[in-house]
């Protein structure tokens, strides 16, 4: 019971294993992938503060680093299957939301139960920072995908993984974005060059696809 209970599920993360089912050469946890997106928002938001945007610090790093601890009680679904269908799609962020509420009521003390709930929900929205959080989500989906297509791994979800990130980021309309499109992403493309698949030839007819807003 208390606050120790939620400490202690968070090893729960480290051993839940993202893209299940699929052969790849590197095994990411979901604890190391949340590490990761504080670490994009964190670079992601002082592009945005360079260019004049106000951020809600706090806020970021809460709903950063907490954003996937419902995967605690349903695991890592893969893409390609959240996101079959805007039915599915909430009837899985339902179940989620429901058993993290359900964990909160249980364990936690009630003076902090309010806290946990803003910083346990769900994070990505029209905010800037919640709009960030949605694109460093999608660069590790990104950067996960491109580690095992540069060492030539054929498996088709890594190509949708890639492709579809690459799509939902295009559609953001941050100075981030711009930044990471104009910036990073052709490094990333020129270092996959020597690839056995073609990154660039993904690249280009995902970023062709994108409907910007």
């Amino acid at each position: 019971m208390g606050i120790h209970t939620y400490f202690q599920s968070l090893t729960d993360l480290e051993r839940i294993i993202r893209c299940p089912g699929r052969f790849k050469f590197e095994e990411h946890s979901v604890s190391a992938h949340s590490w990761k997106v504080v670490q994009y928002a964190k670079t992601l938001a002082d592009i945005e503060e360079s260019k004049g945007v106000a951020i809600d610090w706090k806020k970021l790093y809460e709903i950063t680093s907490s954003h996937d601890y419902g995967e605690i009680f349903i695991g890592d679904i893969k893409t390609p299957v959240k996101h079959y269908s805007l039915e599915l799609r909430a009837m899985l962020q339902q179940v989620e939301e429901g058993m993290v509420a359900h964990f909160i009521d249980e364990h936690i003390p009630e003076e902090f139960q309010p806290i946990f709930r803003r910083q346990l929900r769900e994070g990505k929205d029209d905010s800037v920072e919640g709009q960030i959080l949605e694109v460093a989500d999608k660069l590790d989906q990104i950067y996960e995908a491109f580690a095992e297509l540069q060492r030539g791994n054929t498996e088709k979800e890594f190509i949708t993984m890639y492709r579809s990130a690459l799509i939902k980021i295009k559609q953001i309309k941050l100075h981030c974005v711009d930044y990471f499109l104009n910036q990073i992403l052709p490094d990333l493309v020129q270092e996959g060059s020597q690839s056995p698949v073609d990154i660039e030839q993904i690249t280009n007819e995902a970023l062709a696809s994108a409907v910007c807003p």
